[in-house]
């Protein structure tokens, strides 16, 4: 008698993240530059998210406005000795969004298109993505988060973990399923609550994911975490393919930043990373 054929398992799809949406081609993350992601077929939208004075959820990088790009309601360019003084942590939403991050374009990407721009809600970043897959008969595509989270800022400019998380949380679970979802963030405090909150079965089972800008070995960063991240996410130039290999065996998955030359591109998928976070998603297509 013939043994039954074992079912073959698909392997994951290549992971390419929008970084901040397009940051090369679009004001980072706005709307304009994740739309231009998944038209450039991004399988995850990276972003960041901070907290307004009136406990909103707003995508942005920083918890200022910079003087890199941002432009003042009365038309005037944010200055670089004010721009720390702008604190989104002590403003209002209302005001936020009265503010343009896109016209100037941004001097590090002389690619990105200057639109006009703001910083937009993370509800309204996943309603506009989820009605524009719909529209355009898109797959189903990642959202990975990242929580800018530095314990030096608690209480200044950004909530302390706990109150930072649950209002994520808040937004998340009406809006999009878990297994879409990954939350990043380079505070190990962050993902500890969440952790913590998971187990407990207080938040939806999403993926974590651990950033890493340090030089210690990914065995000290997982101990330090204290538990086994789903994905490990590293800058490109840390990566080897021996930790790579290390990190696999133990079942995490390999995503590191930011890469933005198509050679490095194709080393690291060479490597066997299983995904990578870049600013220019069109150099990343076919790969």
């Amino acid at each position: 008698m013939t043994a039954p054929a074992l079912a073959q398992t698909k392997p994951a799809p290549f992971n390419v993240q929008g970084h901040r949406g397009s940051r090369g081609l679009k004001p980072e993350n706005t709307v304009p530059a994740f739309l231009t992601a998944l038209d450039l077929g991004v399988t995850t939208l990276e972003m960041d998210v901070i907290i307004s004075k009136d406990r909103q959820v707003v995508v942005s990088h920083e918890p200022y406005f910079s003087a890199a790009y941002s432009i003042k309601p009365d038309g005037t360019p944010v200055s670089k000795k004010d721009e720390k003084s702008l604190n989104l942590y002590q403003m209002d939403y209302d005001d936020i969004k009265t503010y343009d991050t896109g016209s100037n374009g941004n001097p590090a990407f002389p690619e990105q298109e200057k639109v006009k721009a703001r910083k937009p809600l993370l509800s309204e970043v996943i309603d506009m993505a989820e009605a524009y897959r719909k529209t355009h008969n898109l797959p189903a595509f990642g959202y990975n988060i990242e929580l800018k989270s530095d314990p030096l800022e608690y209480d200044k400019s950004q909530p302390q973990p706990a109150p930072f998380s649950d209002l994520v949380v808040a937004v998340l679970k009406y809006h999009i399923a878990p297994d879409r979802i990954t939350i990043q963030s380079f505070d190990f405090a962050i993902l500890k609550h969440w952790k913590q909150q998971i187990d407990a079965g207080q938040y939806p089972k999403v993926n974590l994911s651990a950033l890493v800008e340090n030089l210690r070995s990914p065995e000290k960063n997982i101990d330090e975490l204290g538990f086994k991240p789903d994905v490990y996410s590293p800058y490109f130039r840390l990566l080897s393919q021996d930790k790579i290999t290390r990190l696999h065996e133990q079942g995490i998955r390999v995503i590191p930043w930011t890469i933005n030359q198509r050679d490095d591109m194709e080393r690291l998928k060479k490597w066997g990373v299983d995904g990578i976070i870049t600013d220019y998603p069109d150099r990343a297509r076919n790969l």
